[in-house]
């Protein structure tokens, strides 16, 4: 198999031609999957709620994505006059760019992608955290004190929920043996002669939750979505953006979806794998790269499923299921990991101890979710009086 995009000088004889190529697929690959994206998020959220969504531009409303797209190009863009204004014009950028930079190295396909790094994993979420900057940036630089809370909001509750994320990233890399994002992949499809890993969400399903509900945190997706509540803070960090500019916040957003998803499929579905793939007729790079998009189109879906079904939390509340929930378990699931394999255990303890973790994990969250206050509630709200029945 040869991959269009596989490693090596392809699209011109110097590597700094052939990667300024490379760079420029990936920009117009994201951008069109981003405009469908929105499409398909109006569509899913139209069939929860039973309505239909966008019908009328285009047929079945498929050109809606465009038409918003030409229409945020040409809105006019505004800039405060108590902005900074240097901090204010390049936090779009801060946030967009890190971004970019995962897509470049996550693979679609058997060795199919930008560029293969043998440390990937760590690359993915060492550049995903400096989109913080951008954030922080757009609060401070606009001069509006509801943008500078949802900037900090935003930066709090990144960097909190970033130590549960790595450290469920760090339970599957511990049973990989590396942090070679094709090396993971590869090693969930099982073959006879190999005796390779099932998926990692087998292995590990807590550390799956948990990375679940931390990349929902990061991606400022219901329920933690406190950083843009529009009833809170009308609109968060770039409140005070339009046009153009206010665009691209929303292409980082859904680009980091689309990003997630198929980082997360990497590296517990087993991304272009399946199982017992090597039987087969030898599936080319097609084949493929529907395997991950089907992977990660279901992973975008349940994020989606999950925006009009949990509603949103109280900072409180936020702060504690990572402090006080996510980060005892994701400690607990690294130590035992570490035990297992330090004394050669069997696979299937992996995921006894994994699966019991999971289980108290949803226990947890189901309990406090059908529990009913007492007369106080916790926290910022404590003097608020709650009556039961």
């Amino acid at each position: 198999m040869t991959p269009f995009l596989a490693s090596g000088a392809i699209f011109g004889i110097w590597n700094w031609t052939d990667a300024i190529i490379r760079i420029l697929i990936i920009v117009l690959v994201m951008t069109v999957v981003v405009v469908y994206l929105t499409y398909g998020e109006r569509k899913v959220i139209a069939r929860f709620q039973q309505r239909l969504g966008p019908t009328r531009t285009g047929p079945a409303g498929l050109l809606q994505g465009l038409a918003d797209a030409l229409k945020l190009v040409a809105k006019e863009d505004l800039r405060p006059a108590t902005a900074d204004r240097w901090v204010f014009e390049f936090a779009p950028y801060a946030t967009f760019i890190p971004v970019l930079m995962v897509l470049v190295v996550l693979p679609f396909a058997e060795d199919w992608g930008v560029r293969n790094l043998a440390l990937g994993m760590f690359f993915v979420f060492a550049v995903l955290g400096l989109n913080i900057v951008g954030m922080l940036m757009a609060g401070l630089g606009s001069g509006n004190k509801f943008a500078l809370l949802g900037g900090i909001r935003a930066a709090a509750q990144m960097i909190s929920y970033e130590i549960p994320l790595v450290l469920s990233l760090l339970s599957v890399a511990m049973i990989a043996r590396t942090l070679d994002l094709n090396a993971i992949a590869a090693g969930q499809s099982f073959t006879p002669e190999s005796g390779q890993h099932a998926p990692y969400v087998v292995l590990q399903p807590l550390a799956f939750l948990i990375f679940f509900t931390a990349m929902l945190s990061e991606l400022h997706r219901a329920p933690f979505d406190i950083p843009v509540a529009e009833s809170e803070i009308v609109g968060g960090y770039f409140v005070e953006y339009s046009g153009i500019r206010w665009s691209m916040f929303q292409l980082t957003e859904y680009a980091s979806m689309w990003a997630w998803s198929v980082f997360g499929s990497v590296v517990f579905l087993g991304g272009w794998a399946v199982p017992d793939t090597h039987t087969w007729a030898g599936p080319d790079w097609a084949w493929q790269l529907g395997i991950t998009l089907i992977k990660s189109l279901a992973w975008i879906i349940a994020i989606m499923w999950i925006r009009v079904t949990v509603p949103r939390l109280r900072i409180d509340q936020l702060m504690s299921f990572c402090w006080k929930v996510l980060l005892p378990l994701a400690l607990a699931q690294l130590l035992a990991n570490g035990f297992i394999l330090e004394y050669d255990g069997p696979d299937i303890l992996l995921t006894l101890t994994s699966a019991l973790g999971a289980v108290a994990l949803l226990a947890l969250i189901i309990f406090r979710a059908v529990k009913r206050p007492k007369s106080k509630l916790v926290g910022t709200y404590r003097q608020v009086q709650v009556s039961t029945p």
